[in-house]
């Protein structure tokens, strides 16, 4: 290649990588900011106050948790709550948390992964991520083995099913479902 065409394509290189990233600025300038992920200094757009239980079905899906399709975590009951486009819970179920808590808000499915090592060091399935706290991932996951997490592995953001809860997780929080944290 000549010096010349080097240049060219130099230049051309240098004008594309711009548009990317006038056109990536755009697009961000332009998402809605109920579709924004919250960031821990972010207003939730669910009341950081605990949600009215029904004490006499203490499993039943809390009042205020969101509408339409999502998964509710309930940091201050240790409990999931998978629920349908039509508002109905289709599964529910206890979960061991981590040590790190997410903030209660609205977030998304923004990773899968079906088999991985744990930050606990503890093989784990059906991970599904949703947010970070201090630079901590918080997901759910489910350990493929019956063990206790290694005392000496760092807090971890991991919110522990049973393997049939991972599996039911794992079909129906796909990438872009909303997940409802509450307390």
């Amino acid at each position: 290649m000549t010096g010349t065409s080097s240049g060219i394509v130099a230049g051309l290189v240098a004008v594309s990588v711009g548009t990317v990233g006038i056109l990536a600025y755009r697009a961000d300038a332009t998402v809605p900011a109920s579709l924004r992920t919250p960031s821990a200094s972010a207003s939730p757009s669910v009341a950081v106050t605990k949600a009215p239980r029904d004490r006499r079905h203490p499993t039943a899906l809390p009042a205020d948790s969101g509408k339409g399709e999502r998964v509710v975590y309930s940091v201050d009951d240790d409990r999931v709550w998978l629920v349908n486009d039509h508002n109905r819970v289709t599964r529910t179920f206890g979960v061991r948390p981590g040590g790190v808590d997410p903030v209660p808000g609205s977030y998304w499915v923004t990773s899968r992964s079906n088999a991985i090592t744990g930050s606990d060091g503890l093989p784990v399935e059906h991970v599904v991520r949703f947010t970070q706290v201090n630079g901590v991932t918080v997901g759910f996951s489910a350990a493929t083995r019956n063990q206790s997490p290694d005392p000496g592995a760092p807090h971890t953001g991991a919110i522990r099913e049973t393997r049939p809860d991972g599996e039911a997780m794992w079909q129906f929080a796909t990438i872009g479902v909303p997940v409802v944290v509450i307390r």
